[in-house]
């Protein structure tokens, strides 16, 4: 009698060999979508990294630079993030509705890297914190003013099913440029490069960004009537109200990332490292956004949310704890890097899903206003609770925030099976 054992251990490389195959279709059925996209997809990809590269130069700096130069605390760093960042959100829906009734993407998009552009560098000649609370609030005004019809223009630009792949691609090249950024400013801090020059050097890539951005095209746009604007969210589908709400409470454990770079030096990375480590979760974030984002153009992207989610607690929670090793730092870091490209570009390709036609402006906006809104009171308790009591604290508030939000998108956003459609 033949043994059974033999039959399942032959059963079983069938079955692998059969796993192999399909992951080598996705690939190249992925490769294959990803050469068909649109000529501005690409380009809007590009403008991303050159500008990103120039950001997350300086974005892994700023607490060491308030610290050691300005003599700021972790409370004024969230005051600063949570004001820049609540200002950012603000203009997001503000040029969102603006894009839906005059169908023009560029001219805001122009602007608002040039303001990017020329406010960074001026961080060098900050002499307080106060100043550059002033410089980062011009920094995220040209994000607020840029985010939502550049995310307008990228689903307009591809079809319905090319979305998840198509802001995946996008988020994958800024998250290149957070690699380039970092490193550079590793390899400056290397050369002795005082702290002053290399937020000058930021100037350059801005310049960069501008000129690309420039070379963008309108994408023909068919006439659709549009509701008024109300701040009730009049027009947009129950799902996506109940979706904005728990994103809301989500954006509330996720404060400004410089407060885990200042963990990070706490627990014990060199300063030289911390440039190093943001550009790790960068590379992270750059390698897998897209292969993961063009999953959920076949799979759920409600259920890819919901693990990203859950990491994100994971990490928060586990980085409440002292005595944390360097390795179990850099396996938390990394979580944190999955988290972030599996969540990054299906997010918005889910509000794409979920926008009525005629109003994806406007449902950006309302997405990116809510997101970063609630970063202000997210880094303000975030910092309070670091300074006045102790980081644990500060961790396990937004690792339980996350947890709540975790929930409602689980067994609330999408309760009724009629809303729901194939790909969410």
């Amino acid at each position: 009698m033949p043994d059974r054992t033999f039959y399942w251990v032959e059963f079983q490389a069938i079955m692998t060999v059969g796993a192999t195959f399909n992951l080598v279709l996705h690939w190249l059925g992925m490769l294959k979508t990803l050469f068909s996209l649109p000529r501005t997809v690409w380009l809007i990809g590009l403008i991303s990294f050159v500008n990103d590269a120039a950001s997350e130069m300086l974005y892994p700096l700023m607490p060491l630079y308030l610290a050691t130069v300005l003599m700021a605390g972790p409370k004024a760093l969230g005051l600063i993030e949570g004001i820049a960042e609540a200002t950012s959100s603000i203009f997001k829906l503000v040029s969102g509705v603006i894009v839906d009734r005059t169908k023009k993407t560029k001219p805001w998009i122009v602007i608002g890297y040039f303001l990017a552009g020329i406010g960074r560098p001026l961080i060098a000649i900050a002499n307080s914190w106060a100043w550059v609370l002033c410089i980062r609030f011009t920094d995220r005004l040209g994000k607020g003013l840029r985010s939502s019809p550049r995310d307008a223009l990228l689903a307009e630009s591809v079809q319905p099913n090319q979305r998840g792949i198509t802001f995946g691609l996008h988020r994958s090249m800024d998250n290149a440029g957070a690699v380039f950024g970092p490193l550079m400013a590793a390899f400056l801090l290397w050369m002795q490069v005082p702290l002053r020059d290399i937020f000058l050097w930021a100037i350059v890539p801005g310049i960069v960004a501008v000129a690309l951005a420039l070379c963008l095209k309108e994408p023909p746009r068919e006439q659709v009537a549009v509701k008024p604007f109300s701040w009730s969210l009049e027009g947009l589908p129950p799902q996506f109200k109940r979706y904005f709400l728990v994103a809301g409470i989500f954006a509330l454990a996720n404060s400004s990332d410089m407060f885990l770079l200042l963990r990070a030096r706490e627990l014990g990375v060199p300063q030289e490292q911390i440039p190093l480590l943001w550009a790790a979760i960068s590379l992270i974030t750059t390698i897998f956004g897209t292969p993961l984002s063009a999953l959920s153009d076949r799979f759920s992207r409600k259920h890819f949310i919901l693990i990203a989610w859950a990491a994100f607690a994971f990490f928060y929670i586990a980085m409440s704890f002292s005595g944390i090793s360097l390795w179990m730092l850099c396996g938390l870091f990394a979580i944190y890097g999955l988290f972030k490209a599996a969540t990054e570009g299906v997010e918005k390709a889910l509000v794409a899903d979920l926008a009525p036609q005629g109003m994806a402006g406007t449902a950006f906006g309302w997405f990116n206003l809510v997101s970063g809104l609630m970063l202000l009171p997210a880094s303000l308790i975030f910092g309070w609770l670091y300074e006045s009591f102790n980081p644990s604290y500060a961790f396990l508030f937004s690792g339980s925030c996350a947890v709540i939000a975790f929930l409602l998108l689980a067994f609330w956003v999408f309760h009724s099976q009629q809303e729901q459609r194939v790909n969410i």
